[in-house]
């Protein structure tokens, strides 16, 4: 009697560590189904998506431009000497004509004595030459001298004739390089740079960045800008633009584009526009930097993306866009005008696109994504919730009843 209730508790207890076995193998392979299916979960990528927007009406264009004077132009000196005196410094308002600087000059000054000396000389044999050609000329009609002995007299005199012809002008261009010891502004104007001092040495036809003075006519101005060649087509003679200064803020100034270059830079694929504008009050200073904002003719509305949608490869521009719902596709684009928090583009993209936003570098052509639900309107309340909170019409979720 007693070995039967042994051996009926020993048969019990099998069966409960049977169970527990049975309980806890199945329990293993249920967590391990689902760590595999949480892995699986969490490998797919959840991306954020956008459409792309229409371009609308807005048709500026906004690049940088220099500014330069109308006419500028670096002093040099074409006589050799010493700086003698100098009259204007930096700053100063000169008229054309106005002396700017005078230079000392005492080698071409002896050089001019000499000159006229030697045309001096020259003047007297001529005298000499043309009276004694005279003279065997009448000999020559008495047959007193012969044709060739008449012949050479008239040649010697002929020949004096160009000893003194060279003569003057030696002497004009000695004249020359002497009134060049006078430094004269060629037009009127400001002095923007002045690089020399008294007692300077001076080199006729020093290299460029030697000049003694830089004289500018700022009443008009010139500014240049360089447009990107997909709007170099809409870019031409005539077309409006507002200037803005960083040292003139709150202030906009209009100009007109008077030429184009007609032709793009082929290492930068820009077109040169000038833009001219008046600068009588002198406002604004040659050099300065400022923000051209072309009001560009009407076109066909081009797509726009944030900027954040970008994606800068060695192939080039891309975008990461999603079909199927699930599914990356990369496109390329060509990018148009950039307006900071936006960029225009003008091909690559279609108006229905899903692209996604803040795309990771590794993002890859075939990538299975999971897309986030849209954010609510701004004027939608989220749903309610109950006491639990939770929301109404949803169970509690990963607890025990």
């Amino acid at each position: 009697m007693l070995r039967g209730k042994v051996r009926r508790y020993a048969l019990i207890a099998a069966l409960i560590a049977l169970i527990l076995a049975a309980w806890g193998i199945a329990s293993r392979i249920h967590a391990r189904s689902e760590l595999r299916d949480n892995t699986a979960q969490n490998a797919v990528i959840t991306v954020v998506t956008t459409k792309p927007q229409l371009g609308g009406a807005d048709a500026e264009l906004l690049v940088p431009g220099i500014v330069q004077a109308y006419t500028e132009s670096p002093i040099y000196a074409r006589t050799n000497g010493y700086v003698k005196t100098w009259h204007t410094d930096i700053g100063a308002h000169v008229r054309k004509g106005e002396l700017l600087a005078e230079i000392d000059t005492p080698e071409v000054d002896r050089q001019l004595l000499q000159a006229r000396a030697d045309l001096a000389t020259a003047q007297a044999n001529l005298d000499l030459a043309v009276l004694t050609n005279q003279r065997w000329q009448g000999l020559l009609k008495t047959q007193s001298v012969s044709q060739q002995d008449a012949d050479n007299k008239a040649g010697d005199a002929a020949a004096k004739l160009a000893t003194v012809d060279s003569a003057k002008q030696n002497v004009k261009r000695l004249e020359d390089l002497e009134s060049f010891k006078r430094v004269l502004a060629p037009f009127d104007g400001v002095v923007t740079a002045r690089n020399t001092d008294v007692g300077y040495l001076i080199n006729a036809g020093q290299a460029s960045g030697t000049e003694l003075f830089r004289v500018a006519d700022t009443h008009r101005l010139r500014i240049y800008a360089q447009v990107p060649e997909a709007y170099a087509g809409a870019t031409g003679r005539g077309i409006k633009a507002q200037l803005r200064f960083a040292e003139r803020p709150g202030q906009v100034f209009h100009a007109d584009a008077v030429r184009t270059s007609q032709a793009l830079d082929p290492s930068a694929r820009t077109l040169q526009v000038e833009l001219d504008l008046d600068n009588d009050q002198a406002e604004l200073l040659p050099g300065s930097y400022t923000d051209i904002h072309f009001q560009l003719p009407a076109s066909t509305a081009t797509l726009r993306l944030p900027a954040n949608t970008i994606l800068f490869r060695n192939t080039g521009l891309q975008v990461a866009t999603v079909e199927h719902g699930d599914t990356v596709r990369l496109k390329d684009v060509t990018q148009g005008r950039d307006f900071g928090k936006s960029v225009e583009i003008l091909t690559g993209l279609d108006a229905n696109d899903a692209v996604i936003v803040n795309p990771p570098d590794s993002i890859a052509d075939g990538t299975r994504v999971r897309m986030a639900p849209p954010p609510p309107a701004p004027n939608q309340s989220p749903p309610p919730q109950n006491s639990k909170g939770t929301a109404a019409g949803q169970g509690a979720q990963g607890g025990r009843p």
